[in-house]
């Protein structure tokens, strides 16, 4: 954030409010994109075939999570920081939550995923911490967020990139992990496309 001249004072510099705007609002998708990974998990808790679709639909989520936000990925300063943490983090809860979820297979040799509930709810901590942030930022938190990012050089797209890679580390390492378990499970055959 730049501070600039209030031509409307001669007592101090303003602010700009770039951190606010860019950081905030979260929109309908965003909830919905949040519900539905959310959902995968918690479905996953009655037991799920892990098939190619079961594969494939998280991965592709996130993917389009992150066409739609990341527009260059911060490597240098404190914004370059921000996204090894937020990569880090998500590469614990997503390995965490794919150790802790139990594989089997049904009587048609098609692996079935079965979250445990410390599974779900690492994976819970680590949407719901993005979530929780992005709406303690909408609905007061921003003053203090923008404070801290000044005082330790972290622009919006330090933050923005930082959480959508750790969605996106969180949901591919789980998802390849699991992906794995399951190749050894039925020791490397490929798994038919099912449907349910």
């Amino acid at each position: 954030m730049e501070a600039r001249i209030n031509p409307a004072s001669t007592q101090r510099l303003t602010r700009s409010t770039a951190l606010r705007g860019s950081v905030t609002v979260m929109t309908i998708f965003d909830y919905l994109l949040n519900i539905a990974l959310i959902s995968l998990v918690v479905l996953q808790m009655r037991g799920r075939r892990l098939d190619r679709r079961g594969l494939v639909l998280p991965l592709a989520l996130v993917s389009w999570a992150a066409s739609h936000y990341l527009r260059g990925i911060p490597t240098g300063g404190t914004d370059g920081l921000m996204v090894a943490i937020g990569v880090t983090a998500g590469l614990v809860l997503g390995t965490a939550s794919a150790a802790l979820t139990r594989l089997e297979t049904d009587k048609d040799g098609v692996v079935v995923a079965r979250a445990t509930i410390a599974a779900a709810a690492l994976w819970v901590i680590g949407i719901g911490g993005r979530m929780g942030f992005a709406l303690y930022t909408q609905y007061g938190g921003a003053p203090a967020i923008e404070r801290f990012s000044q005082a330790h050089h972290i622009t919006a797209a330090g933050w923005v990139d930082g959480m959508v890679l750790m969605a996106l580390v969180e949901v591919a390492s789980r998802t390849l992990i699991l992906w794995a378990r399951s190749r050894s499970l039925v020791g490397g055959r490929p798994q038919p496309l099912a449907v349910g």
